[in-house]
């Protein structure tokens, strides 16, 4: 048996069934949570739909009520909204169950980022139903009673009315997610906070149209959803500008600062394999010509030709089980045997796959740099990553 398929290592590569057993396993868990759920909100179906319809029989006129124009609609829709309300507050446990199903796989820095995400979506999303039953729903049904046309008797159907409404808690829970999509567009770098306050005024035309797709066709139903949805994308930007600011506090330097008056400590230089400079540390000093910059493409050639060159004659010195040949013009004393770092090495294969064209596994290996290397370490790969996201 393989070492990835030893059960008794913790830290090896479980096979894909596993996976899928675990993954079955969760999906049961949630289903008997939901059903749970169902059995206690049961009995109290027809009042759990009474509360729900509350908003619209305060604005109906006296005399006026809800109908059921089907035979089973007494009995099924308060049964719809209870299944439905079982879903809902279940989610907190429905998406722990996924996050425990996903979080194995996720590094450190992303499990941090993770876990207030999840809290968060969870609470907008409550909060966004909670502002459309208690904001939105008098004020829409109040505009729907009054437009009313003269002889004609506003009676509602059940089911009709449970759909509506239950349309309206998804677009507003949904919208009110607006900042956890922001903050996640700017971690994974795909858009910057000072890009998306330039698509402001694209962002409020958007968000309308949006509002009038998921409301009613009414303007007071549509501008409620527009303007939360738009203060939101707005929260979105500074939450996600505090995100950066807190990662370029965590990425600096966290030794003791220097004595009062004296000289900045001149940073060091990341070796590579092959002798040259991946490159420098920002210097204090912007004007500085030996401030950290990015690498030319020439100098990552003639980099990646040097490493091709030490492993070629690291593996002919290996085929004649003889000791490495010092390069002529050189002695052993120049040329220590250094200890490999498995930081760098992992900075030397990434540069390597990325000359391959295998961005995908050169991000992966630097992402494991940015989890264990020091502060110097960090800065290169962050320098990498920076070149991968410019083409």
């Amino acid at each position: 048996m393989s070492l990835a398929m030893q059960p008794d290592d913790p830290g090896a590569e479980q096979p894909f069934i596993s996976h899928l057993v675990e993954l079955r396993d969760r999906l049961i868990r949630m289903l008997i949570a939901i059903g749970v759920m169902v059995l206690v909100l049961l009995p109290f179906a027809n009042g759990l739909y009474a509360y729900v319809a509350a908003p619209l029989l305060a604005q109906l006129p006296d005399g006026n009520t809800m109908i059921a124009t089907q035979v089973a609609s007494p009995f099924l829709t308060p049964f719809k909204l209870a299944l439905i309300a079982a879903v809902f507050l279940s989610m907190p446990y429905l998406l722990y169950q996924l996050w425990a199903f996903v979080a194995p796989g996720l590094y450190q820095h992303e499990k941090r980022l993770a876990v207030p995400l999840l809290v968060s979506s969870i609470f907008l999303f409550y909060l966004g139903m909670l502002f459309a039953y208690y904001v939105v729903f008098p004020l829409v049904f109040a505009f729907m009673v009054g437009t009313t046309p003269e002889g004609v008797a506003m009676m509602t159907d059940i089911s009709a009315y449970l759909d509506f409404v239950l349309t309206l808690f998804f677009a507003f829970g949904v919208a009110f997610e607006i900042p956890i999509a922001t903050i996640l567009l700017v971690a994974i770098g795909a858009v910057t906070p000072e890009g998306l306050a330039h698509k402001r005024p694209y962002v409020i035309v958007g968000v309308f149209v949006v509002g009038m797709f998921l409301t009613p066709p009414d303007v007071i139903s549509q501008t409620l959803l527009a303007v939360p949805m738009w203060l939101l994308f707005e929260l979105g930007i500074l939450l996600s500008r505090v995100l950066l600011k807190g990662r370029l506090a965590e990425d600096s330097d966290s030794g003791e600062p220097p004595p009062a008056g004296s000289a900045p400590k001149p940073l060091p230089v990341t070796p590579s394999a092959g002798g040259g400079a991946v490159g420098r540390e920002l210097s204090p000093g912007l004007d500085d010509p030996d401030r950290w910059r990015p690498m030319t493409d020439a100098e990552m050639e003639t980099e990646l030709d040097l490493i091709d060159a030490e492993d070629a004659r690291l593996a002919q010195a290996a085929k004649t089980n003889a000791p490495p040949v010092t390069p002529a013009g050189s002695s052993a004393a120049e040329t220590p045997a250094m200890p490999v770092d498995p930081v760098e090495d992992k900075i030397v294969r990434a540069n390597q796959l990325r000359d391959l064209g295998n961005d995908f596994a050169a991000r992966q290996m630097l992402y494991q740099v940015l989890e264990e290397g020091d502060a110097t370490q960090r800065q290169v790969a962050r320098n990498i990553l920076s070149q991968l996201d410019e083409h």
